[in-house]
C-alpha cells in the first residue's frame, strides 16, 4: 500500500520510540492568534511533563491559513486536503461541513494506523496540564474520553467523547477504524462520536477482538464532567461548550487556575483544594 512520502516524513520525526505520536487537527478560525491553537500551545508549556511531548506533536491542518501559522509557530505540520469543504470558518456543529471534517479525520486517523503509528489524537480545545501517558491502560487496542464516567473502565454505557483516544496500531483498530467510518452510511447525519455510541456495542468490535477503555473523569476531564483533584488531572476539554469565543473565554480561565496552582510550593500543592472556576460562558 502506498502513503504520502510527506505524510511518512512529519511522522517519523515527530515519533516517540515505538512509534507513537499525538495528533491534532487544526482550521483556520481556531487557528487566529490569541485562539484556541494558541492556548493548546501554551498548556503543553506549563503543564507537569508536558513540553518535552511538543516534540511529538503533529498538526494536521484542515486549510492553507491552518498550515502557514503551524509552520509559523511549530516544527511538525501537515496540510490534509478536503475537497469542498471550506474550514476557514468556524464550521457550526453538525452542519454539513462540520460532518465532513470529522468523518476526514476518521479515515486520516485509519490511514497512520496503517502506517504503523500508534497515536494519542486530542482536540486542541483539551490543555494538556499533566504527561497523561501514565494513566494509560497498557496492552488495550483503543481508549477514550468520556463527557460521562460511570466508575467502570468497561462499561459500554461509558458516554465516550472523540476528542481524545488512544489508539495502538494494529489489525484489530486498523479494522475498527474501517468498520467506524463505513458506519457512517448506517446512520446518515450523525457526527463520529454519535455514531462510535451506536457501534461501541456491536458483535463486530467481538469478532475482531478490539479491547476498548474508557478514561476516568479524575484525569481526563472536561467542562461536561470535570476533574476535580488538581493533584490528580492530565487533560481539560472544553466539551459540553459550543462557540469558539465561549471557549476561548473559558480555557483562558482554566489556565489561569492551573498557574496558581503550579505556582504554589510543592509541599502546600498537595494539600491545597482548589477548585476550577471555569465554566463560565459554556454554561450559558
Amino acid at each position: 500500500m502506498k502513503f504520502d512520502v510527506e505524510l511518512e516524513r512529519v511522522l517519523s520525526k515527530a515519533s516517540m520510540k515505538g512509534k507513537t505520536v499525538i495528533l491534532t487537527t487544526l482550521n483556520d478560525a481556531w487557528a487566529e492568534p490569541g485562539s484556541v491553537f494558541d492556548l493548546f500551545l501554551e498548556s503543553f508549556q506549563i503543564g507537569i511533563e508536558t513540553k518535552k511531548l511538543l516534540n511529538n506533536l503533529v498538526i494536521i491542518s484542515m486549510d492553507q491559513k491552518a498550515h502557514a501559522r503551524c509552520l509559523a509557530i511549530h516544527p511538525h505540520c501537515y496540510a490534509l486536503t478536503t475537497e469542498g469543504l471550506d474550514s476557514s470558518t468556524e464550521a457550526p456543529f453538525m452542519s454539513e461541513d462540520y460532518l465532513k471534517m470529522m468523518w476526514r479525520r476518521i479515515e486520516f486517523l485509519n490511514t497512520v494506523l496503517q502506517m504503523g503509528y500508534s497515536f494519542v489524537f486530542t482536540d486542541a480545545d483539551i490543555m494538556w496540564l499533566r504527561n497523561p501517558f501514565p494513566r494509560f491502560y497498557p496492552r488495550v487496542d483503543f481508549q477514550i474520553a468520556c463527557d460521562r464516567y460511570y466508575g467502570n473502565p468497561e462499561d459500554k454505557n461509558n458516554r465516550p467523547n472523540g476528542g481524545f483516544t488512544y489508539v495502538r496500531s494494529n489489525p484489530r483498530t486498523i479494522l475498527f477504524y474501517r468498520f467506524w467510518f463505513m458506519s457512517r452510511k448506517t446512520y446518515p447525519g450523525k457526527h463520529d462520536q454519535d455514531v462510535l455510541n451506536k457501534i461501541k456495542k456491536d458483535r463486530v468490535l467481538e469478532k475482531i477482538e478490539l479491547t476498548m477503555r474508557f478514561l476516568d473523569t479524575a484525569y481526563f476531564g472536561g467542562f461536561c464532567e470535570r476533574s476535580k483533584d488538581f493533584n490528580k488531572v492530565c487533560t481539560m476539554h472544553a466539551n459540553c461548550c459550543y462557540g469558539l469565543g465561549t471557549k476561548v473565554h473559558d480555557l483562558k480561565i482554566v489556565l489561569e487556575d492551573w498557574k496558581n496552582y503550579t505556582s504554589l510550593p510543592p509541599n502546600e500543592r498537595a494539600s491545597a483544594s482548589p477548585s476550577w472556576r471555569a465554566p463560565q460562558n459554556c454554561r450559558t
